[in-house]
């Protein structure tokens, strides 16, 4: 059976990450606390922002930027969008 956890963004118990996605306490409270569903729907946001404002993540900058916009994503706050996005309908 798979583990589940109360994952942060959905507010409800949902099957969680087969392993931490990072090394150290980072990618420890995310095992902790993200569900599997919430990691890809990040991943899949990530990349559209990525590609849409062309962003180099080998920059620093690049990185903390998103970083931010993970934390914003996970607690349903004013995160980055592309231009014209229009969320999928539920």
């Amino acid at each position: 059976m798979s583990r589940t956890v109360q994952c942060r963004k959905h507010k409800k118990e949902l099957e969680g990450l087969e392993r931490a996605p990072y090394p150290g306490p980072k990618g420890e409270a995310i095992f902790a606390t993200i569900s599997k569903q919430a990691w890809q729907e990040w991943l899949n946001h990530q990349t559209m922002i990525i590609n849409e404002k062309r962003l180099n993540l080998m920059e620093a900058s690049t990185q903390s930027f998103l970083a931010e916009e993970f934390e914003k994503f996970m607690d349903d706050g004013d995160y980055e969008r592309p231009e014209g996005y229009v969320p999928e309908e539920k």
